[in-house]
């Protein structure tokens, strides 16, 4: 799918959604064409492949903490597997489907198509894992479901963390998700709250949560708290889990303790159920409506990555790629002067020895064509030494940032003038160019507070 085929896809798909984030899209336009320009974006890549375009909430955890029967009752059918093992040992994308029947596609269906958030995931895996990225359903599978619930968001579901055999893969997708998604939702078992138990959970986990700079849009869920009952140490459990995750240095956060009416265990004192269904039907209820306004989170996160991406251009890739190109255009005048007085002093050892040059310059086509001999092997060093000296600053560039190393291959092209290496006012003019593209994701962003915010008491759209 080319940029503008997917431009027209979204647009088609949010015309009539938000009509804010329709003039984000034209943002993003404006982003790929300044990304295209300097070489920093492929020009059959757009950024708004990078992030998911439909609400997305991701569902994290532990083997038999309960997040397939959370599912499922969220949904109201049943798609995941239950049970104490690995039933379910892949990444599973649920989303709306027509059919009455749950659907099962492979992980290919995700791979190859742009609209979901593992598009291209095979090359995110290979990265890590050399010849897994062609083994990609062994990760991933696709699965519609005709639940309401579902109807314009994603939901993912993860394998258990625990002595998984394809650690660095798995981790790799789990980083990519939680990047992606507007909610996460990791999930702990009750069971085994204490650090020893949960210690590797905790490193993978939340070690990769709390360093994300949107730590609220991450739930923590401490499952089947219907375990406690019979030692009616509920308050301790909470504590055991909430130090455990203090010990990784999650010092605050969104902390809920639920479980399963369907499969709890029986609570003999009727006071203590009450309180403990009371203190579950609340955070249920939170959580429900986190789930439940994903939308509005989505919208924020992508007028928010237009200012990213724009910022990380301004002030990351474009410095980086200009003192590139200053250095390679410092090193081939070195080269070249290098060269070209090797040259020169060759042509002087001729005359000296054989009256090289005196016997060229006797005769005017000699001259002429002496002449144009020497301006071609000047020419063909010196295309030599760019070409040199930018191969060996292209691999110190790719080991750091490949968006940058393509951008400075694109401008160091041989038909690129080297003097455009030494001049700043390229940089400024589209530095410029991003500066506004930030001035209107910040604007967008006061538009969507528009939607949802009123000091005033007004409604939106009601004239003052």
């Amino acid at each position: 799918m080319t940029p503008q085929e997917r431009y027209k896809k979204l647009k088609q798909h949010l015309s009539e959604e938000n009509p804010v984030l329709l003039d984000v899209i034209k943002r993003y336009e404006t982003l790929d064409a300044i990304a295209h320009s300097h070489g920093f974006l492929d020009p059959e890549d757009t950024y708004t492949a990078h992030i998911s375009w439909w609400p997305l909430i991701s569902i994290l955890g532990t083997f038999s903490s309960g997040k397939s029967t959370f599912i499922n009752q969220y949904l109201g059918m049943k798609v995941q597997s239950t049970g104490n093992q690995a039933v379910d040992d892949k990444f599973t994308v649920i989303c709306y489907g027509t059919n009455d029947e749950v659907m099962t596609l492979p992980g290919l269906a995700l791979d190859a198509d742009p609209r979901f958030p593992f598009y291209n995931i095979s090359e995110e895996v290979e990265k890590v894992d050399a010849g897994e990225g062609s083994r990609v359903n062994l990760y991933l599978q696709l699965k519609t479901v005709r639940s309401d619930a579902v109807k314009g968001k994603i939901l993912i579901d993860s394998p258990g963390f625990d002595a998984d055999s394809q650690r660095d893969a798995i981790l790799r997708i789990t980083s990519h998700i939680i990047d992606m998604s507007d909610l996460v939702l990791i999930f702990f078992d009750a069971r085994h709250p204490e650090p020893g138990a949960m210690r590797d959970t905790l490193e993978h986990l939340v070690g990769a949560a709390i360093s994300h700079r949107d730590a609220n849009k991450i739930l923590y869920i401490l499952n089947q708290i219907d375990t406690t009952a019979k030692e009616d140490n509920l308050e301790d459990v909470i504590g055991s889990w909430q130090r455990a995750l203090s010990q990784k240095g999650l010092v605050s956060g969104n902390f809920f303790a639920i479980y399963s009416e369907e499969s709890m265990v029986p609570i003999e004192d009727a006071a203590l159920a009450e309180r403990m269904k009371r203190k579950r039907d609340e955070d249920l209820r939170q959580i429900v409506e986190r789930m439940d306004k994903v939308g509005i989170e989505r919208a924020y996160r992508i007028t928010k990555a237009l200012e990213d991406f724009a910022r990380d251009i301004s002030d990351r890739k474009l410095p980086a790629l200009q003192k590139a190109l200053a250095g390679w255009a410092a090193r081939v005048a070195i080269v070249d002067a290098v060269l070209f007085t090797l040259l020169l002093g060759g042509i002087g050892v001729l005359e000296w020895q054989f009256g090289f040059v005196t016997t060229v310059a006797s005769s005017p086509l000699t001259a002429v064509a002496g002449m144009a001999l020497l301006i071609g092997l000047m020419l063909f060093l010196h295309f030599k030494a760019r070409n040199f000296v930018a191969r060996r600053i292209f691999r110190k560039l790719e080991a750091g940032d490949p968006a940058v190393a393509a951008a400075f291959a694109h401008n160091t092209r041989w038909y690129r003038p080297m003097v455009r290496a030494k001049m700043t006012g390229w940089v400024k003019r589209a530095q410029n160019r991003l500066e506004e593209v930030i001035a209107q994701s910040k604007r967008a962003i006061r538009e969507l507070n528009d939607q949802y915010v009123s000091p005033s008491g007004r409604r939106h759209g009601e004239e003052s």
